[in-house]
């Protein structure tokens, strides 16, 4: 069996295939070159993330294709049902970087709660002159302990947002499109774990009404879910963050709120332009800004190449 990790695989996970006699070809193809790489090497498994696309001429083009992996949770880059009924394989890692994306959530929230991504702009270019300015202007920074956190979305990554924000002291409510009820568990270096239970509600109005931080933890949509008169019904000085999928949020809507200051500060790691984000975007100081990096972290690669790896081989005991 042949695995192409186009996007590529940790050490871990491909010491992993080649233990089980799994070939390893650990190539960047460029999209327009990945059909006749496949055929050419007959390759058995295309692992991607999310720079690869994945879409029926491909399937169709590949017939050596038994199984196609993601790296990560969002599968919006694979046809997947069309790929099912061609009797292909689909596998990702749904839990495997949910951590580093909770992470990068709070990395933005602090950020931005004390302007840390602006000052960080700034100091190197004002700090030897204007440093007491800055100063003051930085001043009115907030703390997350005792503030409203609310969770757009319960799965993996929305349960370890909501986690973190218990464990900051944060007062924590979660928006789904059903009620759902789900028990949290925070445990902790001593090995002692503390359970919380949290029922999540499907009211919007009564959702926004009340947050002070706001974490959109959703798989893609084809409609956005905050959109202006969403933002009308948030409170004033509300922040927020987007990890989830660029077009989940309106960001046009969100420039005019923070202008008229309803929304302190925002923060995006995707974008609904990917790669190429609008200029106006990118250049706002009351935007914290990252590359689309949620699941980026050397201990989620490890858990995402290892999984990828663990349901390979399982299937490749099955075809055999």
């Amino acid at each position: 069996m042949k695995v192409l990790a186009n996007d590529g695989i940790s050490k871990t996970g491909e010491q992993a295939l080649k233990d089980a006699g799994i070939e390893v070809l650990d190539n960047r193809v460029a999209q327009d070159h990945v059909i006749n790489f496949i055929n050419e090497n007959n390759v058995d498994v295309l692992l991607v993330r999310s720079a690869t696309k994945v879409r029926q001429d491909l399937i169709d083009a590949c017939p050596s294709l038994k199984i196609i992996g993601r790296g990560g949770i969002g599968m919006d880059n694979i046809d997947v049902e069309y790929a099912i009924d061609k009797g292909i394989y689909i596998i990702n890692t749904p839990t495997a970087s949910s951590k580093s994306v909770a992470e990068l959530v709070f990395a933005h929230f602090f950020s931005l709660a004390r302007f840390l991504h602006e000052s960080n702009r700034l100091m190197p270019l004002e700090g030897e002159t204007h440093f007491n300015a800055m100063k003051k202007s930085f001043s009115k920074a907030y703390e997350l302990s005792g503030k409203t956190l609310g969770v757009i979305g319960f799965g993996s990554i929305g349960q370890e947002v909501a986690k973190m924000g218990i464990s900051l002291g944060m007062k924590v409510k979660v928006l789904t499109r059903k009620p759902k009820t789900k028990v949290l568990s925070l445990e902790f270096f001593d090995g002692q774990s503390v359970n919380f239970e949290i029922t999540s509600t499907n009211d919007m109005d009564e959702f926004l009404k009340d947050a002070d931080f706001i974490s959109l933890n959703t798989p893609k949509t084809n409609e956005y879910i905050i959109d202006t008169p969403q933002f009308e019904k948030m409170k004033d000085g509300v922040y927020i963050v987007n990890t989830a999928r660029g077009g989940v949020m309106n960001e046009v809507s969100l420039i005019d709120f923070i202008e008229s200051g309803k929304v302190a500060g925002a923060a995006l790691d995707v974008f609904e332009k990917e790669p190429t984000p609008e200029v106006l975007l990118l250049m706002n100081p009351s935007l914290s800004l990252s590359p689309h990096v949620g699941g980026n972290t050397v201990d989620a690669q490890e858990k995402i190449g290892l999984e990828l790896a663990e349901q390979i081989i399982k299937i490749k005991e099955t075809i055999n």
